[in-house]
């Protein structure tokens, strides 16, 4: 008899179905746009020359290049070494130790898969390209004014229309790389350095999140998958892994919270509001997250712990709301203007007879097929009614992607776009059975090493 989580059943036909149909879907989503089949291709209206720079790789957003770089021996070394003990030093070390041995790993390797493009290309760049944040910083001479006047300036064509990502964003995420030039931390290395070190602290939020919805012995199962995700490639590189940081964060506190693990709950649910109040000014596509955060409260041990985590959480999101509406910005008006700003670019020339699936192949490159074996457990429904928390975060964030999917307001760049919720999905892989953990991990850190060294990804 196998446990709760069916770890150890050992019938492994979801497995085998999950990742057959990740397989047959990503292999579809590489070639079929090579086929010239009209609309079910990933851009129309296209030269020979900018379909390669925009759709050369679909589902994944880069160009063809095979390369190395001072990052592959490194890279290389993580991953084997986690493979080959990630899973007895994650069982070993001391509670303590394990998120921080996590988060430590993570940034480990997200730095090493960057730095396999090289320094410049690969990391202190990313940020200064044309479409980014750091392009507009000098521009912003008062932030009060920056903050009343974001909105009016979100749509395109116009004399003074913010960059692409400060246009596509609520002003908290350029306000972040303001403040950071403000203390003199100005320029493409310090701001890859803030993704980096948030973005990978996710992986520890993670762990910590799961061990307050399972047990300890899951969490640290999960350890190893978290600290190696493919998911790796695109946060060491873009704003999106500092976006996921704060959110993971946000919620694991909220389970803390939820749970009544914490020391002081109310203080974690306060904590955690705050975050995710922050998130939904970081990306209007944050507000999913709250399916994630439903996920958690829905496995609260009772309506009473639920309520008491989610009151101080939403008035605590409130109050984020309320400054930056005090301060001229009402996030309504923003994602209204951004919907509008979205279908004046690219977004026309995306089909989404292409995207609406595509997209999901992009997930699968995102998280690995160790992951997607692990998301092939995560619908039993025995676990489900009895409210188990890692399988209903894990559903959560399924839910977010698939209404990201269907809105139409994501398609392609998903592997950055999405890692909020995508950094969520690889938690699934504690539900693996153990022994056979390492030829998953093996099988996600070969796919992410593949692709990083196969494509330049534009992220």
């Amino acid at each position: 008899m196998g446990t709760p989580g069916g770890r150890n059943d050992g019938s492994i036909a979801k497995e085998v179905v999950a990742v057959t149909v990740a397989v047959v879907l990503v292999v579809a989503a590489f070639v079929i746009p090579h086929l010239h089949l009209g609309s079910l291709t990933p851009l129309i209206n296209a030269t020979p020359e900018r379909f390669r720079d925009f759709a050369g790789t679909a589902p994944v957003f880069g160009w063809w290049e095979a390369h190395v770089g001072w990052g592959t021996v490194p890279a290389i070394v993580i991953a084997v070494a986690v493979v080959l003990a990630g899973q007895s030093v994650a069982a070993r070390l001391p509670w303590r130790a394990v998120p921080l041995a996590t988060w430590a790993t993570a940034a480990a390797w997200a730095f090493s898969l960057a730095m396999i493009d090289g320094w410049e290309r690969g990391f202190a760049g990313r940020l200064t390209a044309r479409h980014e944040y750091l392009r507009q910083v000098p521009t912003i001479d008062d932030i009060p004014e920056t903050v009343r006047t974001f909105a009016s300036r979100i749509l395109d064509y116009q004399p003074d229309s913010w960059i692409t990502h400060v246009s596509g964003h609520p002003p908290g995420a350029l306000l972040t790389f303001v403040w950071l030039d403000r203390i003199g931390l100005g320029g493409g290395g310090w701001a890859g350095m803030l993704c980096l070190l948030v973005g990978s602290s996710a992986a520890a939020a993670i762990v910590v999140a799961v061990r307050a919805l399972a047990d300890e012995s899951t969490a640290r199962l999960a350890a190893p998958f978290l600290a190696v995700a493919p998911t790796a490639i695109w946060i060491a590189v873009s704003a999106d892994g500092y976006f996921a940081g704060v959110a993971a964060w946000g919620i694991a506190l909220l389970a803390l919270a939820a749970r009544r693990t914490a020391r002081v709950p109310v203080v974690a649910a306060i904590a955690a509001g705050l975050l995710l109040g922050w998130a939904i000014f970081l990306n209007y596509g944050l507000g999913l997250i709250a399916l994630v955060a439903v996920a958690v409260l829905i496995a609260a041990p009772d309506l009473r712990s639920a309520l008491r985590a989610l009151v101080p959480a939403v008035v605590a999101a409130l109050v984020v709301v309320g400054v930056f509406a005090a301060a001229g910005f009402w996030w309504f008006d923003g994602y209204h203007l951004v919907q509008e700003r979205y279908w004046q670019g690219i977004a026309l020339d995306r089909p989404f007879q292409y995207w609406v699936w595509g997209n999901l192949a992009a997930v699968v490159c995102a998280v690995g097929l160790g992951t997607v074996a692990g998301i092939g457990r995560v619908f039993d429904v025995a676990a489900i009614k009895r409210r188990s928390g890692l399988h209903l975060v894990v559903i959560g964030a399924l839910l977010a992607i698939a209404c990201a999917d269907l809105s139409m307001l994501s398609k392609a760049e998903v592997e950055r776009i999405w890692l909020p919720f995508t950094v969520w999905l690889v938690a699934a892989t504690a539900l693996l059975p153990p022994r056979s953990h390492r030829w998953w991990l093996a099988l996600n850190v070969i796919g992410a090493l593949v692709l990083n060294h196969l494509i330049f990804t534009n992220w």
